[in-house]
């Protein structure tokens, strides 16, 4: 129960420096409806050493299609309106357990959804909401604190419930629009019982907040728009029945893309070709420079995660080495050999294509 004015939930596992409140209440004063986050460090989980990060440093949050959060360096757009390293950066989200709001501000938002479950998609929900409901969302370079990330999850689930998927479900009902769609790809369009939204989405209309291309265009731009992809799914070689695919996790970066039987159930198995010829999920592409084709962060660049697609002879050419993909004899690895037309282990087909979005 809280009577003061601002609002600042903090993780339990956490450190504060000294002054890291001051400047999240400074921003709070300025506009109310700035929702501020601290410069989270990191405590050594086994050491409990902080690691303390100067404001070059900084971050902002991001989201994948998986409606799951993650970290990127701040978009030039963003570096362009700032003369100095000690003003407060726009983040599209934020991480969730360390933030400062107005009281009254977070009420009018509605604050949390009393139908989420446990853990997980709260963070994005809040930020959401704030950018397109009128406020701002910032990390503030002059305040720090500690955090240790944990090396798994100390919750304890319902057994058969997705608590986090359900809870983006809910999300993406309420705040998503249309875009809701490319999260359910990632499902397999296997909603289940997510309970009743009608009163979150009254909300939102209540507030006359703004859409969600009005917050892609104009919070969060730099990211890749599934629906812009000239084709998307599964990428199936026929010959085995084997799909490509990879978690593409961070951990998986630079690591060999693996091979596993095509279950059409999307996830690790669904990739998007770019128009400008990557094969990605998220900002995860398959590069290839000479050995294994791996996993690398998107560059846009071109060279090693150039492919050109065929889907009237199911061939994926890679464009600087004009060696095609291809499986192993064995079907247990992907290699690059030369062009075959008459080489079944060289056919991969896509689930979804469509070459109207080349232009």
């Amino acid at each position: 129960y809280v009577k003061a004015p601002v609002v600042t939930f903090l993780d339990s596992h956490c450190e504060c420096t000294e002054g890291w409140l001051e400047p999240l209440l400074d921003r709070i004063a300025r506009n109310s409806s700035n929702v501020v986050c601290p410069v989270i460090d990191v405590i050594n989980d086994d050491t409990l050493e902080y690691h303390y990060r100067d404001s070059g440093g900084v971050n902002v949050g991001g989201f994948d299609w998986n409606l799951q959060f993650n970290w990127h360096a701040v978009p030039d757009h963003e570096k362009k309106r700032h003369s100095n390293p000690a003003e407060a950066v726009a983040s599209p989200t934020m991480a969730g357990g360390l933030f400062s709001i107005d009281k009254a501000f977070f009420e009018r938002l509605g604050t949390y959804d009393s139908g989420f479950d446990i853990w997980g998609g709260e963070n994005l929900e809040l930020s959401f909401k704030t950018w397109m409901c009128g406020g701002t969302l910032e990390i503030v370079p002059c305040s720090h604190v500690g955090h240790i990330f944990r090396k798994r999850s100390p919750y304890k689930w319902r057994s058969g419930v997705n608590v986090l998927r359900r809870n983006s479900i809910r999300l993406a009902e309420v705040w998503l629009d249309d875009y809701k769609k490319y999260y359910y790809d990632r499902i397999g369009h296997d909603l289940g019982d997510y309970g009743d939204v009608s009163s979150r989405k009254k909300l939102r209309s209540d507030l006359k907040c703004k859409s969600f291309q009005w917050y892609l265009d104009n919070v969060y731009p730099e990211l890749f728009i599934p629906g812009e992809a000239v084709a998307s799914g599964e990428i199936k070689n026929t010959w085995s029945n084997q799909c490509v695919d990879s978690p593409a996790k961070r951990e998986d970066m630079h690591k060999a893309v693996g091979l596993w039987p095509c279950h059409n159930q999307g996830g690790n198995q669904y990739w998007m070709l770019s128009k400008t010829g990557e094969i990605r999920r998220d900002e995860s592409c398959l590069d290839y420079a000479g050995t294994d084709v791996i996993l690398y962060p998107c560059h846009g660049s071109k060279g090693n995660q150039f492919w050109v697609y065929d889907h009237d002879t199911d061939t994926l050419r890679h464009g600087s080495s004009k060696r095609c993909l291809a499986i192993s004899k064995n079907k247990d690895k992907l290699h690059m050999e030369e062009c075959a037309e008459d080489n079944s282990r060289q056919r991969w087909r896509f689930q979804n294509y469509d070459p109207s979005k080349m232009n």
